[in-house]
């Protein structure tokens, strides 16, 4: 009997995650094969229905992927989105053509036909269209369900056979009736709203237990709220066979350490080993001024650090991880194995010179998913939404070569930053608020003498995914007082700037 689960053929869709996440909203567990996957890999997932996603390339197009003949042997529900509704339509016998233009943007749909698909959903509503080609005729025993001013097929079925089609995208926000007719392709599938992140917890501590049995584990505890779900869960499982070590690389926020030591892991009755290596850390950063430079020193240093530590314990059987969904799915090119976006392993290299198994207890959740499963562990409010911080740390927010003095000043401007939007409430409106400490001095006045000191500017973005990002228009009067309060309790800074620079063309960070 197949699972209860949705697959999710990726051809190539920059929404293609979104569909994904709009599933699992519904309450069904869903995953992403990409568009090359075997027919093997297709009928192992044995899903109970199937999802095909949009593409940037057109089915006419030389080399565009195409639709697998297994998606349609495994006798489940199909619902076909954009080019994987055209891909449908012609697997079946129906016929495509151009369009003169190509339609992007709103439209107003208008349902022509009764469906289970759109049961419960208005006649019309707005949808969004992003699509070059389209369906002329539909294929044998299908009904045109839906149709809008420009298309007359906007949307088709077979109910019998229970395949569907749409012209438009019902994963985006734009589409009114999106997250309703997502919802009524599960319930005509058959699939039960069982994906919640308490039943996660359940069936990953048992997971855990069988996998791990009465191995050691060691996990390398960042702050993060990814790493450290990794290791409360863990530490559910199976104890003080877990040891978790936390690297103090000198790097790290005002009372970090002690909020992962005293918060945390004492909360929680983490085995946790905490490493003062700030030294060597910053006696190899010394006089480096290239941020890629200074990437690459952190990680490898970190990486010496952790395999010291974990050569003291002895035997060691597995290496945990805080990889999550989207790493995995980023690793992977929809449309062929020659392009990979990025590793999806987190400690890069250890796996193999250390000889160990991997644990990813997080690895099929995506980042609102692992707040959900933080918020069942009963990991503090305020941890489970803290704002990202980045891998190397105030290194690359001190511009230019890093020392302690730097470091402590920076480290006391952000705390500031920190505490003003948290209790001005603006902390939970923006995606990430920091502090820059700027390589060059200014003149100014304090008092009756005249100074020459250090800069500071401020940053801070909306974003949803951190791929773009626009500056936050934080109100006059809150700028104000960040300014004041860091010139006034900052030791050595004289001026505060603000950033209002969007990525593209900048960077979330300055380096």
């Amino acid at each position: 009997m197949p699972q209860n689960k949705v697959l999710i053929i990726d051809y190539g869709s920059q929404v293609t995650q979104l569909i994904a996440r709009r599933v699992r909203e519904a309450g069904v567990y869903s995953e992403i094969l990409p568009a090359r996957a075997t027919a093997a890999e297709i009928r192992g997932a044995d899903p109970g229905a199937v999802i095909l996603s949009g593409s940037p390339a057109s089915v006419a197009d030389e080399g565009a992927p195409t639709l697998s003949p297994a998606v349609l042997e495994l006798g489940v529900p199909v619902l076909g989105i954009c080019y994987g509704l055209q891909l449908l339509a012609q697997a079946l016998g129906g016929r495509l053509a151009r369009s003169a233009d190509r339609e992007y943007g709103p439209a107003r749909l208008e349902v022509t036909n009764p469906s289970p698909l759109f049961e419960g959903l208005p006649a019309t509503a707005r949808v969004w269209m992003s699509h070059g080609d389209r369906v002329d005729q539909p294929p044998p025993g299908f009904t045109v369900l839906a149709a809008t001013g420009d298309i007359q097929v906007a949307a088709l079925g077979d109910d019998s056979r229970r395949l569907y089609g749409v012209q438009f995208h019902p994963e985006v926000h734009h589409t009114e009736i999106g997250a309703g007719l997502l919802k009524n392709f599960l319930k005509l599938a058959g699939l039960q709203a069982d994906w919640n992140m308490a039943s996660f917890v359940e069936r990953t501590l048992a997971s855990l237990k069988d996998q791990i049995g009465d191995g050691q584990v060691i996990c390398a505890l960042s702050g993060g709220v990814d790493s450290t779900v990794v290791a409360v869960l863990l530490n559910k499982a199976i104890g003080h066979n877990l040891h978790c070590i936390f690297v103090d690389n000198g790097l790290l926020r005002q009372g970090e350490v002690a909020e992962v030591r005293d918060n945390i892991a004492r909360h929680h009755h983490l085995n946790l080993t905490v490493v003062d290596a700030s030294e060597l850390f910053l006696s190899r950063l010394a006089g480096v001024e290239d941020p890629e430079k200074k990437r690459k020193i952190i990680g490898h240093t970190f990486i010496q650090v952790f395999e010291e530590e974990a050569a003291k314990l002895g035997r060691v059987d597995f290496l945990a991880q805080g990889t999550i969904y989207p790493d995995v799915i980023e690793s992977v090119s929809p449309l062929g194995s020659s392009v990979t976006i990025k590793s999806h392993h987190n400690v890069g290299g250890l796996p193999e010179k250390m000889n160990m198994a991997l644990v990813e207890p997080l690895r099929e959740l995506f980042k609102d998913e692992v707040r959900g499963v933080a918020a069942e562990l009963g990991l503090p409010e305020e941890f489970i939404w803290r704002q990202p911080f980045p891998g190397p740390g105030l290194a690359i927010r001190v511009i230019g070569p890093v020392d302690r003095a730097m470091l402590e000043t920076l480290r006391r401007a952000d705390a500031i930053v920190q505490e003003a939007l948290k209790t001005s409430g603006w902390y939970t409106k923006i995606w990430q608020g920091f502090a820059v400490l700027l390589p060059l001095k200014t003149v100014g006045v304090m008092g009756d003498g005249r100074t020459y000191e250090n800069v500071v500017a401020i940053r801070a973005v909306n974003s949803v995914d951190a791929m773009t990002a626009d500056w936050s228009r934080l109100p006059y009067d809150f700028l104000e007082t960040l300014s004041r309060r860091i010139i006034n309790e900052v030791k050595g800074v004289n001026r505060v700037v603000y950033d209002i620079s969007s990525k593209p063309p900048s960077t979330i960070e300055w380096e």
